[in-house]
């Protein structure tokens, strides 16, 4: 029996020791079992298993052959039983993660199409994606179930952009004419303080603003025009998530006359279904080949006011059409008074894969192309509504970045 001032689990030094080589084993899995001498608890024992299924699915034979060691199954009970036990084992940024590596790594995608399946996944951007990439081949049990699980998606994108989005657009449109009787919310200080610096009272260190400058607040009318062309190839799923779910808040704002177009080597005018985003994702055909051009052709003819409107061009720049056509296109736009911004993405992923070559010579002509974070597209619409330079802008957030 022990002594009572004896810890019954032996010394700190025994219990971290313990605790990290269980860590190890659930990092280095079963290989690492006999090295490490204690064991795992019950629940480090399922959330190891769960592991297991999906990263211990494949491995090496003696005879340079793929052998199956795990793995989810072939039934949708048992992918239901997994996705269960990792979101009681995991953290939903680690669910996420271990879905997307399911639906790579095992060809889960192909049981997404059973709508019981889909009421056990924790629903993310890159889920959506996949379920609108599915979309022709579902039945229409399982597409009522996708599109709910889609709007859940759409609704958490919304309730993260919508707002800054709408106050940065109002800032930047509603914003535009100057006043010298503003109202006190609508007072700018920065300018109203360098237009009375003559009157600097030293002996009390302070300016006597005897001119207010302000915005006036602009008619509700329509002020600009907006125009998003979205690349729907399968290399931009989470920027046509994204790109769709912006472009409704857009049109949602009544100082905008917002368009959708998607494109792929076809083209699809999506501004009708601007009122309901899901249904805008459920219009997209994510996958197949790219013209770009093709699609920046249609996009440029929705322009009514060159001078008024914002080209936002979602694309990775590879380009399977006509490359040459594509850059005089841009070019005689930028001409006409269109701003013009193209994003190699859209989305909270690293560094995209683009045409290096391409994006040169947009530059070249004067067209900023960058990536961007769906938290930093509100600030690039305010300064691009703003006619402001957006190249120097987006060198900024990337220095930032750094």
């Amino acid at each position: 029996m022990p002594d009572a001032t004896e810890p019954v689990g032996g010394t700190p030094a025994e219990d971290e020791g313990d605790s990290r080589d269980r860590r190890w084993r659930l990092l280095l899995g079963e290989p690492a079992e006999e090295a490490l001498t204690p064991g795992l608890t019950v629940d480090e024992q399922q959330m190891d298993q769960a592991l297991g299924a999906l990263y211990d699915a494949e491995e090496p034979g003696e005879d340079g052959r793929t052998r199956r060691r795990g793995g989810l199954g072939a039934t949708a009970p048992s992918v239901a039983r997994w996705l269960g036990d990792i979101r009681t084992y995991f953290p939903t940024s680690v669910v996420q993660v271990l879905q997307r590596d399911a639906i790579e790594r095992l060809d889960l995608a192909s049981l997404l199409l059973e709508p019981e399946l889909l009421d056990s996944v924790q629903p993310d951007v890159h889920l959506a994606a996949t379920l609108v990439s599915l979309n022709r081949v579902m039945p229409e049990t399982t597409r009522r179930t996708a599109r709910v699980v889609v709007g859940r998606v759409v609704a958490e994108i919304e309730r993260r952009i919508a707002q800054p989005t709408r106050s940065a657009v109002h800032g930047a449109v509603n914003r535009a004419s100057r006043t010298s009787r503003p109202r006190p919310r609508d007072i700018d200080w920065n300018a109203t303080i360098a237009a009375n610096l003559k009157h600097y009272l030293p002996e009390h260190r302070t300016v006597v603003p005897e001119r207010l400058v302000g915005y006036a607040r602009a008619s509700p009318a329509v002020s600009r025009d907006v125009v998003v062309a979205l690349d729907q190839s399968g290399s931009m799923a989470e920027s046509v998530v994204f790109g769709a779910v912006f472009a409704a808040v857009l049109a949602s704002v009544r100082s905008l006359r917002t368009s959708l177009v998607v494109f792929d080597t076809e083209v699809v005018d999506l501004t009708p279904h601007l009122d309901d985003p899901v249904d805008v994702l459920f219009g997209c055909q994510l996958g197949g080949g790219t013209d770009i051009n093709r699609g920046l052709a249609y996009a440029a003819g929705l322009v009514r006011q060159p001078e008024n409107t914002l080209l936002v061009l979602v694309t990775d720049l590879f380009e399977g059409g006509d490359a040459e056509q594509l850059l005089r296109r841009v070019a005689s736009l930028v001409r006409s008074g269109v701003t013009v911004v193209v994003l190699l993405a859209l989305s909270d992923s690293g560094t995209p894969a683009y045409d290096h070559e391409h994006a040169a010579a947009l530059e070249a002509l004067g067209v900023p192309a960058f990536a961007c974070t769906p938290d930093a597209f509100p600030d690039l619409l305010a300064v691009a509504l703003r006619r402001g330079d957006v190249g120097a802008w987006a060198a900024q957030q990337q220095a930032g970045r750094a």
